[in-house]
């Protein structure tokens, strides 16, 4: 038994989706579970959706069509009879009525977002899986919410494994067993039966949920590149493959930001031991990399660079002088959570406090909310962090990446060192 994961650049489009139907032809032997993102950028769109819907923005119609469209012209282009559609067109009714009801004023951001963001996953899934079983590749459809159990945290829910994994053995994996599964990535339901989801490009992290309570024998992530690399191809032309990788390892690099992997993944996968292969859905045949167990270290000297964009910094200082010791730190950090906030850098002095963390304004100003009558706090934006793992002293390329920059935060631990730049 076997999950495949494909992202949203592999079913961005039609031809996309054809290719995907071609590797599953192709790749896939015995029990399957195929877990599928929203298409191409459409989380994005969703997201300025629900923004729009949120603060009832003269744009709302506007964006909903434009989701409307990209789907059809998918359906139109595979050229398969619109009424095989019917289910698709339901969950697109659906959404529309759901932007033109009149929002609840009592309902958070968050709960609104997780009502409405899903349904890029499910409308993915449903064309995905509705095409292959017309070309012939039989599969069930299947809704990931009825066995992704989690708290009722909206926007990073947490999953509630004791729940979790009775459910998928006891219901899912008899289905597993008789035909290929296609289900959904990010997205799960509260202990209160509402929407939640695991966080963005948490599809990976559902593809080594199923993977665990399934005791998988792998977990085949496709990708548009040949695998992991040690930096980013289209910033880095002398980027390199790794070929295997280490657990610990593939923690660090999700850790400090590397794409490729969510840093939620590896953790179910290492304890249970099961391999997770990062793959070319462009060129299937590629070996790609794998990331297994292994008590050496894999990488050796090789140095990978992972660069985060749009960083926002903030800078958060005692006004009455006092240290930015436990009981400050305490209130601090409690701040950062209430908010929703993944810090990516920090750094403390007796009397300051500095970090950044992706750029999000609602999030931002809600910290700067909590923060403001204790704390003299300011917020600055356009700032990119650069991590170097494995870095040595003898890095010849940092003067041509940091270029004209200034560095504003530096912070080198055994393993790595990161720069936030601005």
């Amino acid at each position: 038994m076997r999950v495949f994961k494909f992202g949203g650049a592999s079913v961005k489009s039609a031809s996309a989706v054809k290719n995907v139907g071609e590797v599953l032809r192709t790749q896939s032997e015995g029990p399957l579970v195929v877990i599928i993102s929203a298409m191409g950028k459409i989380t994005n769109k969703l997201e300025k959706l629900m923004d729009a819907y949120f603060h009832n923005k003269d744009d709302k119609r506007i964006l909903y069509k434009e989701i409307l469209n990209f789907h059809s012209e998918i359906i139109k282009d595979l050229k398969i009879a619109e009424n095989d559609y019917y289910e698709v067109e339901n969950l697109l009714i659906e959404l529309e009525c759901k932007i033109e009801k009149k929002r609840d004023e009592t309902s958070s951001y968050d709960v609104e977002y997780d009502r409405i963001v899903p349904f890029g996953e499910l409308i993915s899934t449903k064309i995905v899986s509705t095409y292959l079983n017309k070309i012939g590749y039989k599969n069930r459809w299947i809704d990931a919410r009825n066995f992704v159990i989690t708290t009722n945290k909206n926007r990073a829910a947490n999953v509630i494994w004791e729940e979790s994994v009775p459910l998928i053995n006891s219901s899912l994996k008899p289905l597993v067993e008789r035909q290929t599964i296609v289900t959904q990535g990010f997205i799960g339901r509260g202990l209160n039966h509402k929407n939640t989801t695991l966080g963005r490009e948490g599809s990976d992290y559902t593809a080594s949920i199923f993977a665990y309570a399934l005791d998988a024998e792998s977990v085949t992530i496709w990708k548009d590149v040949d695998g992991v690399m040690n930096a980013d191809p289209r910033k880095f032309e002398n980027a390199v493959l790794i070929e295997k990788l280490s657990y610990n390892e593939a923690i660090e690099l999700a850790y400090y930001g590397a794409s490729v992997i969510h840093p939620k993944t590896i953790q179910p996968l290492k304890n249970k031991g099961i391999p997770l292969y990062v793959k070319s859905f462009v060129d299937p045949a590629k070996p790609g990399t794998v990331v297994l167990e292994n008590e050496s270290r894999t990488l050796n000297e090789t140095q990978c660079y992972i660069v985060k964009e749009n960083q926002s910094m903030i800078t958060i200082a005692s006004k009455d002088f006092s240290f930015i010791v436990e009981d400050n730190l305490e209130i601090i950090f409690n701040a950062f959570n209430t908010a929703g906030i993944q810090l990516n850098l920090m750094q403390n002095s007796a009397i300051s406090f500095m970090a950044s963390f992706n750029e999000d304004e609602l999030k931002a100003n809600y910290l700067s909310e909590i923060l403001i009558e204790k704390f003299n706090v300011s917020l600055a934006k356009g700032h990119t962090l650069l991590t170097i793992f494995n870095y040595n002293k003898t890095n010849s390329e940092m003067e041509e990446i940091i270029g004209q920059r200034n560095v504003v935060l530096e912070q080198k631990s055994n393993s790595a060192l990161q720069l936030l730049l601005i």
